[in-house]
């Protein structure tokens, strides 16, 4: 299957370098210091932040002159096709780590000292560029907790069609028959770059 036409046009009408349509909401739970919704295509995320409150475990270990940043990535049961009894596997442990990171880059963790702030993301349906869609979900729910950051983190997962032509802001299809995805976290501002790539033979981190 080609995932370009003569055209120039991907299977779902979009041109190569074009994103998926976007729709977000912020405030969308009572209960959470911050909340957002967000999709990206048909990729649904809900993110929430709690905090900045007092730190509830590990307090010895726990910095004094910043914020603990705490993340934690999951994916809703019904979100894809393939169910797993364990939503928590391993590559949700794997992006969890990343996505904290990448928070960690932006917050201004300084100006809480001795507290923690909680960042929860879920996906609620899976269409490609899960990981893209959880840190631009996180961004706004901070946004909305009105948690200091340095900048804004953006994010956005690309790959190749037919080995040569690149495919921004990828679906599910595209992921699975294109070739190799990268995936990059940036604050546009300053410029820094925290890069997640992944393809079928290698993983490469980069800060």
């Amino acid at each position: 299957m080609d995932l370009l036409s003569r055209q120039g046009l991907r299977t779902d009408g979009r041109r190569s370098g074009e994103l998926r349509r976007i729709r977000c909401k912020m405030g969308v739970f009572n209960q959470p210091d911050g909340s957002a919704y967000l999709e990206q295509g048909n990729t649904k995320v809900v993110a929430a932040i709690y905090g900045p409150h007092e730190i509830r475990t590990n307090r010895s270990k726990a910095p004094n002159d910043c914020a603990v940043i705490n993340c934690q990535y999951s994916m809703a049961t019904f979100s894809r096709s393939e169910r797993k009894r364990r939503p928590r596997d391993n590559k949700s442990a794997e992006l969890t780590l990343h996505l904290k990171q990448a928070m960690a880059t932006a917050i201004k963790t300084d100006l809480y000292p001795k507290s923690q702030i909680d960042i929860f993301v879920q996906v609620l349906q899976s269409d490609g560029g899960n990981y893209s869609v959880c840190v631009n979900a996180a961004t706004l729910a901070l946004i909305d907790a009105g948690i200091a950051m340095e900048e804004f983190v953006i994010s956005c997962t690309s790959s190749l069609a037919n080995g040569e032509t690149p495919l921004v802001d990828i679906s599910h299809l595209e992921e699975t028959m294109g070739g190799p995805s990268v995936t990059v976290a940036i604050l546009p501002i300053s410029g820094k770059v925290y890069t997640f790539a992944l393809s079928s033979t290698a993983l490469l981190v980069c800060y």
